[in-house]
């Protein structure tokens, strides 16, 4: 009998030799064997015995092995069992009944989420002249960058430098959700054609250099690794709050994201996209991508085998759409029906197809695409604004970013440009137009592919519409005119069908 129990006997029963017999008459079975439990229904539960007669006592009398997740236990000495037992034994009368016990609530203990301190943060800011990364984009890639544009796209998404130790020269680049909180920073080296030769993350390096040199790890680094999931925000989600109205495009790699934002432009412009990174394949979630509600999102998936990546995205985001009400999810098939084998063998992503281009000719269109009129935000509710404003007010992610300092060597580059003359669309737009416009709309869903449904035809060809009138030549945009020539195919397809029938 555990010490608890022989608490309880004296208090419920005296102390007398008659009651020291019945206190020993029940105990818990000593074999190995279990039941299932009353309260949480897992096999760990030991029951009473009485000992006169070798029988179990009722199966609510025992305790749970799961102590701290469970912790059920009724004995049957506390709740007047054994004592009326004992009386009708005796030949009295006894008013005790048996009660169904409570079950036990546990609370639930949701440790609060820890950050990683904004001056740790802070002293990854700096050292760009050792990053390798930074540097590969103004001297070593096919077309290297001006140096205010990486200036910029390094303040935008604060990318930093691990400036000491086995990782020194890599770069950081942190994950900050829309209240400015930096919940991880992933650590990636890199070669002089910025191919990654290495990945780790800024909490575990300094977890193995207090480790090496026998010193207790901070007191923040001690919450921090309580923390159920590291990554759980977005890469760029700091930007969300700042550019509510452009459209996004959403990768797996931080490095993608940066490579898109210096090739498409910054989102100054409400019709750039807006380039963000969920970490890797299968991180895109429902709950990650709670920020992007009201959004036009574009998905890029990386290159794989089989298109099992692309089809993995496609589920995901079909899924998400069902959640998040006007909000458009496209998963982009540009690499999966361009790229070759060899590229999808080696999960190749759009950064490795864009660094081969110059820089130069996307930029063009875009300079040439500014003087034309802006489409129309969406007005957000006046409650949704306060309380945006409120997610960034007082942080340091919410103020106009200061161009970090880059410096390096620019090499001679007296390369001939070759001007790309834009696309004309309006054509295309205008027989789109008087096609949609000459027939019903359907009211129900239309398929247009095996990854794609259509639910609000309507409300699609608006949207696209405006998006390709806007940005009529520009590449990124040619997604959106296709989609509404695949509509307009599987419309036609659906008439016919009902005609034969």
């Amino acid at each position: 009998m555990n010490s608890l129990e022989n608490n309880l006997v004296p208090l419920v029963l005296g102390t007398n030799s008659t009651n020291s017999t019945i206190a020993h008459r029940y105990g818990l079975e000593k074999s190995s064997k279990k039941h299932y439990c009353p309260n949480c229904n897992k096999k760990t539960f030991v029951l009473y015995i009485d000992s006169e007669t070798g029988d179990y006592l009722p199966k609510q009398y025992g305790r749970c092995d799961r102590e701290s997740k469970c912790g059920y236990f009724l004995n049957p000495y506390k709740d007047g069992f054994a004592k009326a037992i004992w009386e009708q034994k005796q030949g009295n009368k006894t008013a005790w009944k048996p009660q169904q016990p409570e079950r036990i609530k546990k609370p639930v203990n949701k440790l609060k989420r820890a950050f990683i301190p904004f001056e740790v943060f802070s002293l990854t800011r700096g050292g760009y002249e050792q990053n390798t990364f930074i540097q590969n984009l103004l001297s070593s890639v096919p077309f290297p960058f001006e140096v205010q544009d990486v200036e910029k796209v390094v303040s935008l998404y604060h990318l930093g430098t691990v400036q000491n130790g086995y990782r020194k020269g890599a770069n950081t680049f942190p994950f900050i959700d829309v209240q400015g909180n930096v919940r991880a920073i992933q650590v990636k080296q890199f070669d002089v054609q910025n191919h990654t030769t290495g990945t780790d993350f800024l909490h575990s390096i300094i977890e193995k250099h207090h480790t090496r040199n026998n010193k207790p790890l901070p007191k923040w680094l001690e919450a921090y690794n309580k923390n159920e999931t590291k990554i759980s925000c977005l890469f760029g989600e700091h930007l969300l709050s700042k550019y509510p109205y452009n459209p996004i495009a959403l990768v797996e790699a931080p490095k993608t994201a940066i490579y898109g934002t210096l090739y498409f432009g910054f989102p100054e412009q409400p019709t750039n996209l807006l380039w963000l990174a969920v970490y890797n394949l299968s991180s895109l979630n429902l709950h990650k991508c709670q920020g992007l509600k009201g959004r036009n999102v574009l998905l890029f998936p990386d290159l794989s085998k089989d298109g099992k990546a692309f089809e993995l995205w496609s589920s995901k985001a079909k899924e998400m759409q069902k959640h998040f009400q006007g909000t458009y999810f496209h998963v982009s098939g540009l690499l999966e029906q361009f790229a070759p084998k060899q590229d999808k063998a080696q999960g190749k992503d759009i950064a490795d197809f864009l660094i081969k281009q110059d820089w130069r000719l996307f930029r063009k269109q875009v300079t040439k695409d500014k003087s034309k009129p802006k489409p129309q935000p969406k007005e957000t509710p006046p409650r949704e604004k306060s309380e945006k404003r409120e997610a960034l007010k007082e942080t340091f992610f919410s103020q106009p970013e200061t161009l970090a300092k880059v410096e390096v060597f620019k090499p001679e580059f007296s390369e001939t440009i070759k001007r790309e003359i834009p696309r004309n669309w309006s054509k295309e737009i205008t027989e789109l137009e008087n096609y949609f416009s000459s027939i019903e709309l359907p009211t129900q869903p239309i398929k247009l592919n095996k990854c794609s449904t259509i639910n609000d035809c309507p409300l699609l060809i608006e949207s696209h519409f405006t998006a390709v009138k806007v940005n009529k030549g520009k590449r990124t945009y040619l997604p959106y005119l296709n989609r509404l020539k695949e509509l307009k195919q599987a419309l036609d397809l659906n008439s016919k069908r009902y005609e034969i029938r």
